[in-house]
């Protein structure tokens, strides 16, 4: 099993859409990402000193080819529709690497 942390910013004016619709998340986007391997997923919003709303996300992968998990989800029709409602939200760091949506982070430390 390995851990993922990611961060994006969070566009003031869908702050509340973006709340809603992860309120409600639809039930094929859940499955997809279970079928993919993800477990213990979460998404964590923080207005930050700066003024500005981030959103960390956490999960844990369970299978053995993310690259391919990850190609797996990225062409379902009904996650491509959920990504599509979603990423109008979303507000990519500046320096995100140009093969990712949020931006990774470094595991510093980790306690079981």
């Amino acid at each position: 099993m390995k851990r993922y942390g990611s961060v994006i910013g969070l566009r003031p004016e869908k702050l509340a859409e973006y709340r809603q619709l992860h309120a409600t998340v639809w039930p094929a986007v859940l499955a997809m990402i279970t079928t993919c391997h993800i477990r213990n997923y979460s998404i964590y919003l923080r207005r930050m000193p700066d003024g500005k709303h981030y959103l960390f996300s956490y999960f844990e992968y369970t299978g053995d080819d993310f690259a391919a998990d990850m190609a797996r989800m990225a062409a379902d029709p009904m996650t491509q529709k959920w990504w599509a409602v979603c990423k109008p939200c979303q507000e990519p760091l500046p320096d995100h690497a140009t093969d990712e949506w949020w931006a990774g982070m470094e595991e510093v430390f980790h306690c079981d």
